[in-house]
């Protein structure tokens, strides 16, 4: 199956592409998006993949769902287009980054700065219908993206996975440890955020961790 996605990835994902969870996947998603309004726009379902080629990956940070409201979603978990309001996620997101850093809250959204520096921002499920949250779970996004997970914990090394909440957790409950650095808090969400998210210093510990094995850290 020809699958539009980064070379590097279309390589070490090779075997999933042929599998039938994922064919049916493709013609599940091919008909949601002829039917239905879909987000994110389709050139840009592999957006975190395409803008983070597997042997740049420093850091990885698992999502859940796309946002499902217009022009939100673009590919990468937590991101939101330029223009669009800053969800509350991504807003304590950025506090926490302001508290360890003394950075001033950037105005856009949008992480695809995150993503060109080696940040995989992975969401579990790559798309979702128009207002309809967690509408494309279970049809086959989520063994696809723990494929991808499983690859990188795998292959390669000294790798940041940060894992925000229970369900993000439990998707890379199988990671390496000896090999890679995992980050676990409560989720940014406001519903928990005070519940152990605030204050985790994850951002300063991934780029110490970065840094102790020669890579060049991120500029959150």
């Amino acid at each position: 199956m020809n699958v539009q996605i980064e070379q590097s990835w279309k390589e070490v994902l090779s075997n999933e592409f042929d599998k039938s969870y994922f064919i049916q996947l493709t013609q599940f998603v091919r008909q949601e998006y002829s039917t239905k309004t879909i987000y994110p726009p389709g050139r840009l379902i592999f957006n975190a993949f395409n803008s983070c080629p597997f042997h740049q990956v420093k850091v990885v940070i698992i999502g859940q769902d796309p946002y499902h409201g217009p022009r939100q979603a673009n590919g990468l978990c937590f991101s939101v287009n330029d223009g669009i309001e800053t969800p509350p996620s991504l807003v304590n997101i950025y506090k926490e980054i302001q508290q360890e850093f003394g950075t001033p809250t950037p105005a856009s959204g949008n992480l695809q700065r995150w993503a060109d520096q080696g940040v995989l921002l992975l969401n579990a499920t790559l798309t979702v219908e128009a207002h309809k949250p967690g509408s494309h779970q279970n049809k086959g996004w989520e063994q696809f993206t723990d494929a991808a997970i499983y690859a990188l914990s795998q292959q390669r090394e000294n790798i940041v996975f940060i894992l925000w909440g229970s369900y993000a957790q439990k998707k890379g409950a199988h990671i390496d440890k000896s090999k890679h650095l995992v980050l676990t808090s409560a989720h940014p969400s406001p519903l928990s955020a005070y519940r152990g998210f605030f204050g985790n210093n994850h951002f300063r510990l991934t780029n110490q961790y970065l840094e102790q094995h020669g890579i060049t850290p991120i500029e959150w």
